[in-house]
């Protein structure tokens, strides 16, 4: 049922998407006198279909994807077929239209995307929302794995706080991701704060070729203060309450969450052994020495399997962004959707570094789910948050669609931009045939693309 409801949300998140992409060619057209023919939201033989005026209005069989049907926009290939030189429009058709006219209606299907992305920005800073974080401490990965990272050859130590990345000030683990996440391979000056101190250091983040992020290996900082308590568990009948401080587990200190984990963990794998060995199920014995309100406490307790969860959540860090006014939202939102059309633009180049494009590059399958899952953990926390969390992934894969399709490819808006401009150069139009070739070849490269999408999207989905 849960797959459904995710399956069901990615497609509405989807379909959103592209509704407002084609709704900007389809205006465009409108506004410089181009007959729309037809509006389809889907492809495939529509299921839905109502003309109002002159215009076919369509909800296509498969609801991913969509288009504009203009009039006369495939007259090109009629030409070709026919062995004609030039093309006659008729008056109303795509290709009568200036080729300045055809340039503004390729470019308003993904600047609509673009400012619809901002407009759903600027709703979610003006109401403001809640932020569950970290700090900005940090664990060194190779305290956990065997091997080394840039971190450990830039001086970095566990207890470490950055307070600075290239210049930019940090409070959260999560603006740590960010500011590494968007810079790989790149010399970045972060500023540490270590017993007291301020130290200066000097890192290259690895290029992780599975994602395309820059990583340093570094792992975020909780201190082991238990938030919530889970009702008729292990940690429960321990009499383990929100706000104790475990500091020992099983005479061996504990200093953050990982330190837990990491001791839990050994101790369920000699369990195993045991198990293995004598072929009985050998419960674990846990000894908790913990911190409350100045005192220390102590309880025992043992799991029956050692995979068990004990029954408690770790502390972290809840706080919420104010509500802004209409201006001020505006503004904000303008500024995350102009930064997040950066990230994409910048990330594009990440796509000829040698990196895993079956991980690093989503099709319209996983696209749908990865809304649909959004979602679905967002309103696990509750429907506001489950609402901001839908409105923020599509605003990313609507700026997203805006920036593929400007890339300069035949078939899509960049590529019709780039024939249109030359027209306008040249001052007269172009040879039916250059068209319907351009235009072939776009299609064959789109197909591939979109082929190694979907391999990409099946081999996401067989990984788990």
């Amino acid at each position: 049922m849960l797959l459904v409801f995710k399956i069901l949300i990615g497609l509405f998140g989807l379909g959103v998407v592209v509704f407002i992409h084609e709704l900007g060619h389809f205006l465009a057209a409108r506004l410089v006198k181009i007959d729309v023919e037809a509006f389809s939201i889907g492809w495939g033989n529509p299921i839905l279909k109502k003309k109002i005026g002159a215009v076919e209005y369509r909800l296509g069989m498969f609801p991913v994807g969509g288009y504009c049907k203009m009039k006369g926009e495939t007259d090109y290939n009629k030409a070709w077929e026919n062995m004609e030189q030039g093309i006659k429009p008729e008056d109303g058709a795509y290709l009568a239209a200036s080729p300045l006219a055809r340039i503004l209606v390729a470019f308003a299907g993904p600047f609509f995307n673009l400012i619809f992305a901002i407009i759903l920005l600027s709703f979610i800073w003006g109401f403001g929302f809640e932020i569950n974080t970290l700090s900005n401490k940090i664990i060194l990965a190779s305290d956990i794995m065997e091997e080394s990272f840039p971190a450990d050859a830039a001086g970095f130590q566990t207890g470490d706080r950055i307070v600075e990345i290239d210049n930019k000030s940090i409070n959260y683990y999560h603006e740590i991701q960010e500011n590494i996440a968007l810079n790989p391979s790149k010399s970045l000056p972060v500023t540490v704060e270590r017993n007291g101190k301020i130290i200066e250091l000097q890192v290259t983040p690895n290029l992780d070729k599975s994602s395309g992020a820059g990583k340093i290996g570094v792992m975020y900082w909780i201190d082991p203060v238990i938030e919530s308590v889970k009702e008729g568990s292990t940690a429960q009948r321990a009499g383990l309450l929100p706000g104790d401080k475990i500091v020992n587990l099983n005479g061996i200190p504990v200093y953050n969450t990982e330190d837990f984990r990491r001791i839990k963990s050994q101790l369920s794998v000699i369990s195993s052994e045991l198990t293995s060995f004598n072929e009985d199920l050998n419960p674990v014995f846990f000894n908790i020495k913990y911190e409350r309100k100045g005192m220390l406490g102590e309880t025992e307790f043992f799991l029956e399997n050692p995979q068990d969860e004990i029954g408690f959540a770790w502390e972290t860090i809840r706080y919420r962004t104010p509500n802004l006014s209409i201006p001020s939202a505006v503004a904000k939102g303008f500024q995350e959707g102009i930064k997040t059309l950066k990230v994409s633009i910048t990330s594009l180049r990440l796509l000829f570094m040698g990196i895993d494009l079956t991980q690093a590059v989503s099709g319209p399958v996983r696209i749908t789910y990865m809304i649909g899952d959004m979602a679905a953990q967002g309103f696990g926390q509750g429907i506001s948050s489950g609402l901001r969390s839908l409105a923020e992934f599509i605003a990313l894969i609507s700026i997203a669609l805006c920036v593929m399709n400007l890339l300069p490819l035949p078939i899509i808006d960049g590529g019709m931009i780039i024939l249109f401009f030359v027209e306008m150069i040249r001052k007269k139009p172009i040879p039916p045939k250059a068209i319907s070739v351009f235009q072939t070849c776009g299609m064959v490269i789109i197909g591939c693309l979109f082929i190694f999408a979907i391999f990409g999207d099946i081999m996401f989905f067989v990984r788990g």
